[in-house]
């Protein structure tokens, strides 16, 4: 049964978010979009593999471009039809996950309220959020209020933006990458990705950048003033030690570490091209402080080949 969510309404017992979202649920936004429908897929994969519930919501949109030929006014009748809309795509992303999970345990939810808000306070009761990349239906920014980037910006739980292309073969043994700068919360990065890596049964990769300049920056003084050798096997060192503490507990996770003088953008974009899962954290060690999402994050939602896991500080 699908609920629908309205501020203010007392006609129905109204399930609160810890009823409608336990901490052990893949929740995935829709919005009627074809990158929409990749997001459910990869949701329901993700929760079926892990004996997860998957909770599947919508926000109403209420945009007047909807319904042309007359100025928007909210009467019963355009609810009626907007809701009638909601519970069509919703309906329909129920089907597009059982073709991934047939037998898997799914929820449904529409909201009448502010979409982004909603998703972020979802986001604190669930396990992941997954989003499509782009809404490019008539109702495509309705969920994400301005893009996946906003939603990764706030989410309390990590936020998958689901992009690429599906595996051509299952299982899918591409590896999981993660961009490590030894900062505190690629730790919390590099801890989620040896899980997924540990999960999915697949190799990890850890990439490490020593500067955040552009690609090239320093090919001439590097070539001048750097011993090669010298600065693998010292970035190597560093590397591993920020990966040590992990071995222990992800054993069967076989590692894979790659050390680059700069361009942590173009180094994990080409990473992503082979890759099932890019996990980053939200901000890297030259974020500042006030930022939500660092550049290096920010461009990789855009641009990456595979799906991207944004991981944000604890809430302190």
């Amino acid at each position: 049964m699908t609920d629908v969510k309205f501020p203010g309404s007392k006609a129905h017992h109204e399930p609160t978010h810890d009823e409608a979202v336990r901490s052990n649920t893949v929740v995935v936004g829709i919005d009627g979009s074809p990158a929409s429908d990749d997001a459910v897929r990869w949701a329901a994969a993700t929760a079926a593999d892990r004996g997860l519930p998957l909770h599947i919501v919508h926000a109403l949109d209420f945009a007047p471009s909807g319904y042309s030929g007359a100025p928007f006014i909210q009467t019963a009748q355009v609810f009626e039809w907007v809701e009638d809309e909601g519970k069509t795509l919703l309906q329909r992303a129920e089907e597009v996950a059982r073709t991934v999970a047939p037998a898997l345990e799914i929820t449904t939810r529409l909201a009448a309220t502010g979409s982004a808000r909603w998703l972020i306070d979802l986001s604190a009761r669930a396990r992941m959020l997954v989003l499509g990349s782009s809404g490019t239906g008539r109702v495509g920014e309705a969920l994400l209020g301005s893009t996946p980037v906003s939603v990764a910006s706030h989410g309390r739980c990590p936020v998958v933006v689901v992009r690429g292309k599906a595996p051509e073969t299952l299982p899918d043994t591409r590896p999981v990458v993660v961009g490590v700068d030894g900062s505190p919360l690629s730790e919390k990065a590099v801890r989620a990705a040896f899980e997924e890596a540990g999960l999915r049964g697949v190799d990890l990769v850890a990439v490490h950048v020593w500067s955040d300049m552009r690609r090239g920056t320093f090919d001439e003084a590097v070539e001048v003033s750097i011993d090669p050798n010298a600065f693998a096997e010292s970035e190597q060192a560093l590397l591993a030690e920020r990966l040590a503490g992990f071995h222990d507990r992800y054993p069967d996770v076989n590692v894979r570490r790659e050390v680059y003088v700069d361009g942590p953008r173009a180094h994990l974009l080409a990473w992503s091209e082979k890759a099932q899962l890019l996990v980053l954290g939200s901000r890297g060690r030259g974020g500042f402080t006030g930022m939500l999402l660092g550049s290096t994050s920010n461009s990789l939602i855009r641009d990456a080949q595979c799906p991207v896991m944004v991981v944000r500080p604890d809430e302190s």
